[in-house]
């Protein structure tokens, strides 16, 4: 199963978000491309809106970087699951705490390589393989915690860890406030989940909505290699348990990042771009569907807000607040279900601590609440799509 998984490959088509250059894959037949944006002052096109602002009319693709130029800058080009095995990588030699456990993770290098290679540096007690027994290896996981070690448990697939479900809720999440504070359990639990290409339902569901709701762990979502390996160290070293979501469409994202070593907050936004007319949250692949939709917002007159909220638990509601009193509109896009899912947890959010300053409903797009159908047509139309944001944009600023 894991060489089968590891059988799917992804295009690559140039992007830009955030300070970064990435490469990322192309999704469903559409062309991504980097927003630029020449601002010039011109009255809103927003109706009802509190006040006029600076509206980008003009949007550039950017060239693909020549190689030399590349090779100049500093840092150092990674593919996102290359980010998160550096990143394991540098934890381990820091601490010798740190293990990792799961199936396949040894010798083989996991079923998308992100642990390649660390079995053949770090042995085999650091790096056990493990039997197909999520509940098993998952409560080893939490019992070496307890004892003093760090561990870090992949699950092949995230829908597979729903066989650990208990283990996570019952003894990750709780352990800690059920024995009086004597325990803390400091593990991360990841692994690659999200609607891939045609995986079938079983291996395409996205588990935040079930694990929101247990107490006592924290969750986030990684979507560039820059901010993979900022939040996997982030997470090995918090003493809480954390649940790191991967897409399975993300992998072979690259970019350059730093050469020293940084520590990303697990409980930090992101600003993907600043605007001033809608604040549109998001996170994991649906950062890249929101900032296409960008693109045409921007030629129609739009000045979106892009946020990547990252910390799916807590939510960072400073950085959503203060964009949300800037631009007085919010559209959630997430490819979690609509029942039950981020978006909903974050609705209620934001209603109950920035209703004042909201001019419109909040707008939330969701995946279908249906299983993910295995044809390719099927699939993408149960995913949110950037026809489907733009449209949303516009109807929330009428």
């Amino acid at each position: 199963m894991a060489a089968m998984l590891q059988s799917f490959g992804v295009a690559s088509a140039s992007v830009a978000a955030s300070d970064h250059s990435i490469k990322l894959p192309a999704f469903a037949g559409h062309s991504l491309a980097v927003i630029r944006s020449e601002a010039r002052s011109i009255s809103s096109p927003i109706r009802g809106t509190r006040k006029t602002g600076k509206v980008a009319t003009k949007a550039v693709a950017a060239q693909a970087a020549n190689p030399a130029s590349a090779a100049s800058k500093p840092g150092h080009e990674l593919l996102l699951f290359e980010a998160l095995r550096e990143g394991m990588e540098e934890e381990m030699d820091r601490d010798p705490r740190v293990c990792v456990m799961g199936e396949d993770v040894g010798h083989y290098g996991g079923s998308y390589k992100v642990t390649k290679g660390l079995a053949e540096k770090y042995g085999d007690l650091r790096v056990l393989d493990t039997p197909i027994a999520e509940n098993s290896f998952t409560g080893m996981a939490i019992g070496a915690a307890m004892t003093g070690l760090r561990p870090i448990v992949e699950g092949m697939n995230m829908g597979f860890l729903l066989l650990a479900f208990n283990q996570i809720s019952d003894n990750c999440g709780m352990l800690h406030y059920t024995s009086g504070g004597q325990f803390t359990i400091p593990t991360v639990i990841r692994g690659p989940g999200g609607v891939g290409r045609q995986l079938g339902a079983e291996h395409s569901q996205r588990l935040e909505s079930y694990f929101q709701s247990i107490p006592g762990i924290q969750m986030v979502a990684c979507s560039t290699p820059y901010n993979a390996k900022g939040l996997m160290k982030a997470a090995i070293r918090s003493e809480n348990p954390v649940v790191l979501f991967e897409h399975v469409l993300l992998y072979n994202l690259k970019e350059r990042i730093p050469d020293e070593e940084y520590v990303l907050s697990l409980e930090e936004a992101e600003m993907v771009r600043p605007g001033e007319h809608v604040t549109i949250l998001t996170y994991s692949r649906m950062r890249y569907h929101v900032m296409q939709a960008a693109k045409t917002l921007v030629n129609k007159g739009y000045d979106p807000e892009v946020i990547d909220i990252r910390s799916l638990k807590p939510f960072d509601l400073y950085t959503i607040g203060n964009s949300v009193k800037k631009t007085h509109r919010v559209l959630i896009v997430e490819e979690c279900m609509r029942t039950g899912g981020i978006g909903a947890s974050l609705t209620a959010a934001i209603n109950e601590n920035f209703h004042d300053y909201l001019d419109a409903p909040i707008v939330c797009l969701s995946s279908q609440d249906v299983p993910t159908p295995y044809a390719g047509t099927l699939e993408e139309w149960t995913v949110v799509q950037p026809p489907q944001i733009v449209a949303a944009v516009e109807q929330l600023c009428q």
